[in-house]
């Protein structure tokens, strides 16, 4: 893609967060390696063509059987509304909410891990050909998904944390039954855990299988000591604002 000439490169990675965890990794690693190479031949990437690029790779080259939200979000960074129309064009725009709400979010959004992890492609594979075999069930549980969506944009950006909190269990209702490998009888006993002790909702992070559990807490001590003393660990995290960057040019 670059036209390298010369072989003399070293390339090494790091990461705080395991691969095939819902986190949305491979994004984050495709648009980081894109980024660094661009950066290494002295030409700017803007985070549209940056994401459009690693898209390319995951989706056309490697074809891989899943979405684009986690390139696009890695590149641009921020709580930001993606919208993916049917000429494969993406448009992307801040979410309008208060830094009340976004406090909010920070203090009441936890993340547990299941020590599962997983590999998207294999979760999504028999989604992704149901769909493109135009499966009713299957394409109906994603249009009642695309409208959650809407639904939760409404709500943040009308302050409703809590609402947005149902709606976070509402999906995760819908998205456990798309596929057998979503979810398995140990998630379903943390999760039932979780919202018997001071969770209003939530869901496995990503294509599910495994990964990371994300609740929003309406008594998050509760939670948090619930989660802990059944094993789950909880990794903190605050949000970034400025996507995928060179730290030293």
């Amino acid at each position: 893609m670059l036209d390298f000439k010369t072989p003399q490169l070293e390339i090494t990675t790091m990461a705080e967060i395991p691969s095939g965890t819902g986190l949305g990794s491979s994004g984050s690693f495709s648009t980081a390696l894109l980024k660094a190479l661009f950066a290494h031949r002295r030409r700017l990437l803007l985070p549209d063509e940056l994401a459009r690029l690693a898209c390319q790779i995951e989706l056309d080259i490697l074809k891989e059987p899943i979405g684009k939200q986690d390139q696009y979000i890695a590149a641009y960074g921020g709580i930001t509304c993606f919208e993916f129309n049917k000429d494969d064009s993406v448009i992307p725009y801040p979410l309008s909410i208060r830094m009340n709400t976004l406090f909010d979010l920070e203090d009441n959004l936890l993340l547990f891990f299941t020590g599962f992890s997983r590999s998207a492609g294999s979760v999504l594979k028999d989604q992704d050909s149901r769909s493109k075999n135009d499966d009713e069930e299957m394409l109906r549980n994603l249009h009642h998904t695309k409208e959650l969506g809407l639904r939760s944009k409404k709500a943040l950006e009308s302050g409703k944390t809590a609402e947005f909190g149902e709606l976070l269990h509402e999906h995760w209702l819908h998205k456990r039954n798309r596929s057998n490998g979503i979810s398995n009888s140990q998630i379903d006993e943390w999760y039932d855990l979780a919202m018997k002790n001071g969770a209003l909702g939530g869901k496995l992070v990503g294509a599910g299988g495994g990964g990371f559990l994300l609740f929003y807490a309406q008594n998050r001590n509760q939670l948090r000591k619930t989660m802990n003393d059944a094993g789950l660990e909880e990794v903190r995290f605050r949000y970034d604002f400025e996507g995928t960057k060179v730290l030293i040019g």
